[in-house]
Parts: C-alpha cells; sequence; structure tokens
C-alpha cells in the first residue's frame, strides 16, 4: 500500500533539526542505540550501509569498531552536521533519498543497519527489495523504527527549533508491524527476531523525556537476513 507523504516538507524538517538533534535529549534515539549495537555484534571487517544515517549514530560507531562504512541520507542538513564528528573521515557520505534506488551493485554490502527511518517511507517495499539487493549472499539487516504504539500517544518525530521556538514535525507515516514485517518478507529477507522494546523507571531516571513512556511500547527492531 502506498501512503502520501510530503516529502519535501520531512526533507526541511530535518534540514531545520539537525543542529540539534544530537542534543534535545531525545528518548527513542537513548533507548534504540545500545540495543542496535548489541544486536549487531562484532562488525569487524564487514562492509555495511546506513540507511538514512542522520547525523551519523550509528555510522560511526560502526566505522570506529572496524567496519568499512557508507552512510546515506536525504537530508544536507544531517550530512553536514555528521561530516563534523570525530572519525567522520573514515566514514564515506552520500546524499540519497530513500524512494528511489540505491546507488550501489547488487551484493555490496554484508551489513544493512537502518535506524528510526521506516516512519518516514511512504513505500515500504521499495525500501526493504534494495536493502535486500544491495546484500551479499550472507549478509544480514538490521531495521529499527518508532513503534507504532506511539503514534496512539499522538507522539511522532517532532522538535523544538531553537531559532524560532517553533514545534516542528517533519512528518510522519502510521505504518504497523505487519506492515514492516510483510514488507521485509516480501523482499525475501528471513527473519531471525522483530523485538518490542518500552522504556523502564531506571533508563526514564537517565533520560527524562521518557517518563512518561514508562511501560510503553517505543522501539521495534528487526534483525533480518539473506
Amino acid at each position: 500500500m502506498s501512503v502520501t507523504i510530503d516529502l519535501p516538507s520531512v526533507q526541511a524538517g530535518y534540514d531545520r533539526w539537525a543542529s540539534v538533534y544530537d542534543h534535545d535529549g531525545n528518548p527513542l534515539q537513548a533507548l534504540e542505540g545500545p540495543i542496535v549495537r548489541a544486536a549487531i555484534g562484532d562488525v569487524r571487517g564487514l562492509t555495511a550501509l546506513d540507511l538514512g544515517c542522520g547525523t551519523g549514530r550509528h555510522s560511526l560507531w560502526l566505522a570506529v569498531a572496524g567496519a568499512t562504512v557508507t552512510a546515506v541520507d536525504f537530508s544536507e542538513g544531517m550530512l553536514t552536521e555528521a561530516r563534523k564528528k570525530p572519525g567522520a573521515d573514515a566514514v564515506r557520505w552520500l546524499a540519497h533519498d530513500l524512494h528511489t534506488p540505491l546507488r550501489f551493485p547488487d551484493g555490496t554490502f554484508d551489513l544493512v543497519v537502518s535506524g528510526l527511518v521506516l516512519e518516514h517511507l511512504q513505500d515500504l517495499d521499495g525500501f526493504f527489495a534494495e536493502a535486500r539487493r544491495v546484500l551479499k549472499p550472507e549478509g544480514r539487516a538490521m531495521v529499527s523504527a518508532m513503534h507504532p504504539a506511539m503514534f496512539l500517544r499522538g507522539t511522532q518525530a517532532r522538535f523544538t527549533d531553537p531559532a524560532s521556538g517553533d514545534v516542528v514535525q517533519p512528518g510522519s507515516v502510521s505504518h504497523s508491524i505487519s506492515a514492516f514485517v510483510m514488507a521485509a518478507v516480501r523482499a525475501e529477507f528471513k527473519l531471525d527476531a522483530v523485538d518490542e522494546y518500552a522504556p523502564d523507571e531506571m533508563f526514564a531516571e537517565r533520560v527524562p523525556r521518557a517518563a512518561k513512556y514508562v511501560g510503553w511500547p517505543m522501539l521495534v527492531v528487526l534483525q533480518l537476513r539473506v
């Protein structure tokens, strides 16, 4: 099913978000990062592709951990921030809209990582098909997303623009978990795990913005392989 989303609005929103993206205490990023890193494990010697890399949250640690990393995002603002960070020279950064085919040959990468991107995609089938295409025969993918239950709380990606004070919502699509899974299945991925995560009280003590979501599903992670 194709869902209409204003892509220029999403792109412009993330360009505005870029300067504060790493510093606004986003609880979903804080929850997701350690979970995804632990699930991926050892990446030494692997070729990795980060789809929707943002400011390099996953790309940079993958490179430090020994992977050869290519990272793509459609927000030039996000890529500009990523390129400023220590270790950024070890990553190949590319501007690319994930609604269009990837510019890599079949079977290029050992690992595909995509963090908190799916809610901004109208074409899940195209995304998973391309992720599958660029993976090697023994490749795997780790894909995280904001849990659809967050939409029931009226929550989606948003930030406060420090320059204007405006609350900006770049634009999100409320896909279901079954939509994620079935798009992966149609792309001929094998599912190793589909896990859901909610913050607990200890997490909320460290990340105050998570307090209102304690016990509520915030994150879903798909572990896939070719």
